[in-house]
């Protein structure tokens, strides 16, 4: 068990990368050199909504430092916009620009057209057992963290379809 366990978080810190070197591609592709994967990701996780940097972190499982630095860069190359709140005054909403929304659009066309790529290969039944497994580890860990038997909430990217 010991083996499996310990190869499974292996598995999940390798395809993180992998999956974060697939959307550097895709914006190396179509010559977008001023925002990284990561911010690029977060972009796709915010689509239409508008939030707060909190509501992000929380959503989209990003380090509260990082995420702050994130939308700053976005905010100085026309991603996003911020508006501090007029209810609360420390507190800072963000949403797509125009330019950010492009994005999220190409984005989502980079995984329909992974989903129509991984249906050829991958049998659907399959891929939900193996989200399956996975919720449980993320219960366990959630669990050792001390947050219970809950499921986290899960960002756009895990829950599009």
């Amino acid at each position: 068990m010991k083996r499996t366990y310990l190869a499974t978080i292996v598995l999940l810190e390798r395809m993180h990368r992998q999956f974060l070197e697939v959307i550097k591609a895709e914006l190396e592709g179509h010559d977008i050199r001023d925002i990284n994967n990561v911010q690029a990701l977060i972009l796709y996780n915010i689509g239409g909504d508008e939030m707060t940097v909190g509501e992000l972190t929380l959503r989209g499982y990003y380090l509260g430092s990082n995420v702050s630095y994130n939308v700053k860069k976005m905010t100085e190359h026309g991603y996003l916009h911020q508006e501090r709140s007029s209810h609360d005054r420390r507190s800072v909403r963000v949403k797509l620009t125009e330019k950010g929304l492009e994005l999220s659009r190409l984005l989502e066309q980079m995984f329909e057209r992974h989903v129509e790529a991984v249906a050829g290969s991958i049998d659907e039944e399959k891929l939900g057992l193996a989200n399956e497994s996975l919720r449980d580890v993320e219960r366990f860990w959630l669990q050792q963290l001390g947050f219970g038997p809950r499921v986290a909430e899960f960002s756009r990217v895990e829950t599009a379809a």
